[in-house]
């Protein structure tokens, strides 16, 4: 039964790594030959990173024990702070941008 379970969890995690690679290549294939697609997405791209810097300049390195106990210094907690951070500034930023949307069909 066991050799089975690790089929199957195999099996999944080469279809995930499969789908991953294929969500980003294929749309990169397809935007060579629209290089105005192209300049948009790393203009997206380039935002999100900028999000993500704040968020990491914002973040502090503090180590708990529990960080500690899975072996996460300074660097993974300062890294797993930017994270989160980026992840509030955009949450707000999608909360911001569905009201304003609301708002903006009700007003029309």
């Amino acid at each position: 039964m066991e050799s089975i379970v690790n089929i199957g969890i195999t099996l999944a995690m080469i279809m995930v790594g499969l789908a991953i690679v294929l969500a980003v290549v294929l749309p990169l294939i397809k935007s060579l030959g629209e290089p105005k697609v192209l300049i948009k997405s790393g203009i997206g791209v380039a935002v999100l990173l900028v999000i993500f810097l704040i968020g990491w300049a914002l973040s502090g390195n503090e180590v708990t024990p529990t960080y500690a106990s899975f072996g996460i210094g300074e660097t993974g907690s300062k890294m797993v702070g930017g994270m989160l951070t980026t992840m509030y500034i955009l949450f707000i930023a999608s909360v911001i941008g569905i009201v304003y949307s609301e708002f903006n069909k009700a007003l029309k």
